[in-house]
């Protein structure tokens, strides 16, 4: 009622609502309960304990944190009481796999061979996958980093993981760089040219 009165009379309000006017302000004028008093506090504790965990505890964590401190409560309240602080834990989110190794595909020689160095710009060139998640799904990032300098070189963004979405890193890369020979080093995933672990790349073609 508080909340309309700039537009409804109270008395109008009371009338719809089927309370009396002297009813309401009564109850404006009444202490709170003893239950409000203790959620107040209670939602206090679990404020500060929500804090502590910097905000990564849900209602179950909280809970039983409140239970060690030997404040016995309900976890559904605790999940009330979080909720109407607009306090929440962090979620797991679902693992998604970005690189799934082709069975059919012949292994190829890794060119690196787990030396992830390089004595100058545009010598090595590493690529990955990975996940963005968003409120419609997820989107996939694949990125190419020069090894020498630590730089992103080329990236390309997509909802899907076919071979478009690294060839467009790729491209990008190759497009900004123009390097006359480098290896491009990969995981062996199932992203059609990508088979293979590493490539070198002559003028921008695979050799």
């Amino acid at each position: 009622m508080s909340a309309n009165q700039a537009i409804y009379g109270i008395a109008t309000m009371c009338r719809g609502l089927a309370v009396s006017a002297s009813g309401y302000y009564a109850w404006l004028k009444r202490p709170p309960s003893a239950r409000a008093r203790a959620d107040v506090e209670l939602t206090a504790r679990i404020r500060a304990i929500h804090q502590y965990s910097r905000g990564t505890y849900g209602a179950p964590r909280i809970h039983q944190e409140l239970m060690a401190a030997d404040i016995h409560t309900a976890c559904k309240r605790v999940a009330r009481l979080m909720k109407a602080a607009s306090l929440r834990g962090a979620s797991r989110r679902r693992w998604v796999i970005t690189t799934v190794r082709d069975r059919h595909a012949r292994p190829a020689p890794d060119l690196v061979e787990r030396n992830f160095t390089a004595a100058a710009p545009d010598c090595l060139w590493v690529a990955d996958i990975t996940y963005i998640p968003t409120w419609t799904g997820f989107l996939y990032l694949a990125v190419v980093l020069d090894v020498f300098s630590r730089r992103i070189v080329g990236w390309a963004m997509a909802t899907h993981l076919r071979t478009e979405l690294v060839l467009e890193a790729l491209n990008m890369a190759l497009g900004q760089r123009r390097p006359a020979a480098v290896i491009h080093h990969s995981d062996q995933g199932s992203q059609g040219e990508f088979k293979r672990s590493s490539q070198h790349l002559e003028n921008g073609e695979l050799r």
